[in-house]
């Protein structure tokens, strides 16, 4: 199964805390968060970030 992954730029307060959870699925540009997996077959730390975000700016599906 594949899971997608997202963050919306519009909620993103660039704190990092999805980068600091999980480094290989997510990197910071200009003060945001971005994807570098939007698509992964297994979930590693990636759930764990979108219930870290203060914002709840990633959505992993």
């Amino acid at each position: 199964m594949t899971h997608k992954i997202s963050v919306d730029k519009n909620k993103c307060i660039g704190c990092g805390a999805c980068f600091a959870t999980c480094p290989n699925s997510f990197k910071m540009k200009n003060g945001k968060a971005f994807v570098t997996k939007a698509k992964v077959e297994k979930l590693t730390c990636e759930k764990e970030a979108e219930t870290g975000c203060p914002v709840s700016a990633i959505k992993v599906n």
